[in-house]
């Protein structure tokens, strides 16, 4: 035999002998990893959980039965022929998406200007007790919706003068951004970059900032107020944006979302007249994206509670916010800022909610 192998190894080539002494089964033994012949386990992926989310989207339209349909084809009484608003009929998210599980307190500002909200106003740790309270305060007033805070920076500022780009805006730097982030962090919360693009444009700004939204715990918003499609310097005119921008924000997010395997994010959009956002019913959240219609218009406690019925309301997208002003929302008439009651009463009750 011995002799039969050796004669036939002459000649061979030294890698196949190689194969020959090492790997095949004449001459070795197969190396098999102790694990290779047990039963595979099972690992379910995460459900999500649609009866608590329909649940969660009734109770925000005051729908108290769940037998009345929650399409906007299904009317408020059986005696009455107007259609029923809320909740919308949309998409369902994907597995870890924020809305209408949590309800988010957000604190709004930059940090160079005291005029411009909260964390320009307050050092770092004030504003986190503050932010801290507040969502205290929020959890109370609804015990079934659980609070995140946020932090919700401006990352690019509308600006009287066009500057190098011609833009109308200037942008924060990396350091005040990361600044914003760590608060949010501390406070194991969320973090917004609001956009005011000025004389640029959505496209031409997110990716600026793309480095930010692929983490997890950062979202995105938008303010139609300071998008100057016409060419008017920021502030002459209220600015507009169409359903075709925010469905290119929408799509931008979802993109990072799909590619980064992320949990879902939030779009916010602000608004306060009819004509800061046109051709909303063209407007498609994603099951990466949750759309926030958020109502930032400052007065009265009737004045707030009429634009978020006129604009916000009678106009729905997906989910609804509304933005508190410490200052602006206390000057007579008013008597001071709409309570959380005040507020979860309206319908729908907002989801999302902003202190500036």
């Amino acid at each position: 035999m011995f002799t039969y192998l050796r004669a036939v190894m002459i000649g061979i080539p030294a890698v196949l002998l190689v194969y020959v002494l090492g790997y095949s089964n004449l001459f070795a033994t197969e190396y098999r990893s102790a694990a290779a012949d047990m039963a595979e386990r099972f690992i379910p992926l995460p459900q999500f959980d649609r009866a608590d989310y329909d649940t969660r989207l009734l109770a925000l339209a005051h729908v108290s039965s769940p037998t009345i349909a929650a399409s906007s084809t299904a009317t408020s009484t059986s005696a009455s022929t107007t259609p029923r608003l809320w909740p919308v009929k949309t998409v369902y998210p994907n597995v870890g998406a924020i809305l209408p599980f949590k309800r988010v307190v957000a604190y709004y500002g930059n940090f160079y200007s005291k005029g411009m909200g909260v964390l320009g106003e307050y050092p770092a740790d004030q504003v986190m007790a503050m932010l801290a309270s507040t969502s205290e305060k929020w959890a109370a007033a609804d015990p079934t919706t659980p609070v995140v805070p946020a932090i919700q920076y401006i990352v690019a500022v509308a600006q009287a003068g066009a500057g190098k780009e011609g833009k109308y805006i200037l942008r924060m730097p990396d350091d005040q951004i990361d600044h914003a982030l760590d608060m949010a962090n501390q406070m194991h919360g969320l973090l917004f970059l609001d956009v005011q693009v000025g004389q640029s444009t959505v496209e031409h700004e997110l990716p600026m900032i793309e480095k930010y939204l692929k983490m997890p715990q950062v979202h995105l918003a938008i303010d139609p107020e300071f998008s100057m499609k016409f060419g008017n310097p920021p502030g002459r005119v209220i600015g507009t944006l169409d359903a075709a921008d925010i469905n290119y924000a929408a799509q931008y997010l979802a993109t990072l979302v799909r590619d980064n395997n992320l949990p879902p994010k939030m779009l916010v959009i602000h608004r306060f007249t009819e004509d800061m956002v046109t051709n909303y019913k063209k407007i498609q959240p994603l099951p990466e994206v949750q759309i926030v219609m958020d109502m930032d218009g400052w007065g009265s406690q009737a004045k707030k509670k009429n634009t978020y019925l006129r604009v916000i309301a009678s106009e729905p997208v997906q989910f609804t916010g509304l933005k508190l002003f410490y200052k602006n929302d206390i000057k007579p008439p008013s008597t001071g800022l709409l309570t959380t009651s005040e507020v979860l009463g309206l319908t729908p009750a907002p989801i999302y909610i902003q202190y500036q």
